[in-house]
């Protein structure tokens, strides 16, 4: 992680300084009439897997709209962002008086940061709006991701976007949109990102100075700039094989497996590892449930959904009480190991 930027992978570009968007300019173009009609909703809510660009998407719209801030004279497409420019130079510093990017914030005792977006970040936005209501400029707010609010910071921003004030735009970027309240969804226009084409995810690699890497972390990276940097940066790679060394053994030799794999996962400075670990169970699961009830083996392929849905809350329970990750990661590998997992 980039100690300037919380958050940020490393290798990769902070989505307010990044001047390149790949494989998705057909969202772009919606973005750009959408703004240019004068008749655009006052939330936009940007679904797609993590990684493949929702966050760059927002900031580039953004700085479209506060670059030209009358909606009928706005180009009809969105350009590369001047990063020279006064109101990119605003943006990216995070010193421009219209535009509040709320995330997960750093927790000032541990320097670490926090595990949801509290309601505090939230009444930040509130004060945004009343600082900014005299000065008839457009004023954004972007929620990065939306899916880490916890339920009080939810319903705050609900309260918003239920009664927004004139010229207020919010972007709310979501990895699950499942997961959001339903009021908060139904107040937003939503707008769905694919994960990228293996053209595009190796232009994007190439914008960040990563070329010549093969097929089979394309294949990987499922379509997610992310994934790859955690692929290629982060051990993820090592992790994948260590897990299909847990499942492909048996007795001690998987218990041995299990022990050098949850102690590369619960060292110091491993949430990111962590997190990729988290996501690729849950995919490795659930995709042998989806094959599964393809195959007809209903049963199966039900118990392989409660598996995910017990797997999901362990790993709940655990990160909402600090419980001890290698435990839980024991734990974890331990049911998925149990006879007919």
């Amino acid at each position: 992680m980039s100690e300037d930027r919380p958050g940020l992978l490393d290798g990769a570009i902070w989505p307010a300084e990044n001047s390149k968007l790949f494989g998705h300019e057909a969202a772009e173009d919606f973005l750009a009439q959408f703004y240019r009609s004068g008749k655009g909703h006052h939330a936009i809510l940007i679904e797609g897997p993590e990684g493949v660009g929702k966050a760059t998407l927002a900031f580039r719209f953004a700085n479209h709209v506060l670059s030209h801030p009358d909606p009928t004279g706005a180009p009809e497409r969105i350009g590369d962002p001047d990063l020279n420019s006064a109101v990119s130079r605003q943006i990216v510093s995070g010193a421009s008086h219209n535009l509040l990017h709320l995330a997960r914030p750093v927790d000032e005792k541990t320097g670490k940061v926090k595990s949801a977006i509290t309601v505090d970040e939230v009444r930040r936005a509130g004060k945004f709006f009343s600082q900014t209501s005299g000065t008839g400029n457009w004023r954004i707010v972007i929620i990065d991701p939306a899916d880490d609010m916890n339920r009080n910071a939810a319903n705050a921003i609900l309260k918003i976007l239920e009664e927004p004030p004139k010229r207020a735009m919010f972007l709310v970027l979501s990895h699950a949109p499942g997961k959001l309240l339903p009021t908060i969804r139904s107040r937003c226009l939503p707008l769905k990102l694919a994960p990228l084409d293996d053209q595009a995810l190796v232009s994007a690699l190439t914008h960040l100075g990563i070329q010549g890497e093969g097929q089979a972390l394309l294949s990987a990276a499922k379509g997610s700039v992310g994934e790859a940097l955690k692929l290629l940066n982060y051990g993820g790679g090592d992790i994948i094989e260590a897990y299909n060394a847990v499942l492909s053994s048996e007795g001690p030799a998987a218990r041995k497996a299990m022990h050098r794999l949850a102690d590369a996962l619960s060292g110091k400075e491993s949430d990111t590892i962590f997190d990729f670990f988290v996501s690729h169970v849950g995919d490795d699961v659930m995709n042998r449930a989806r094959s599964a009830a393809g195959e007809g083996q209903i049963a199966t392929a039900e118990r392989l959904a409660r598996l995910y849905s017990a797997i999901t809350e362990k790993l709940t329970i655990s990160d909402a009480y600090n419980l001890d990750r290698k435990q839980t990661i024991m734990e974890v590998l331990s049911d998925i190991k149990q006879p007919g997992a």
